[in-house]
C-alpha cells in the first residue's frame, strides 16, 4: 500500500513539474550563462543551476534572446 502511494505521489509530482517547465522557452547559452523566456520576460541563470534572475519586466513579450559572440551583451 505504501509503495502505491509513493508511486502515485511521484507521478503527480512529475506531471506538475512538466506543466511548469512548458513556460520556460527559447533558451540561449554562452559559457556559464543561460538566458530564457518565462511568461513573456527574460531570465538569466548560471548553467550549473541556481536561482534565475529576472532581467526584464516591460509590458509586452520579450523572447528569442541571444548572446553576442563575446558573451558580454544580449539582444
Amino acid at each position: 500500500m505504501k509503495k502505491i502511494a509513493l508511486l502515485l505521489l511521484v507521478a503527480v509530482s512529475c506531471a506538475v513539474a512538466q506543466d511548469e517547465a512548458r513556460l520556460l522557452r527559447f533558451p540561449a547559452i554562452h559559457g556559464e550563462n543561460i538566458v530564457f523566456t518565462y511568461a513573456g520576460d527574460l531570465y538569466s541563470v548560471p548553467s550549473r543551476g541556481g536561482v534565475a534572475r529576472k532581467l526584464t519586466s516591460d509590458i509586452g513579450m520579450e523572447m528569442f534572446a541571444r548572446f553576442s559572440p563575446d558573451g558580454k551583451k544580449m539582444a
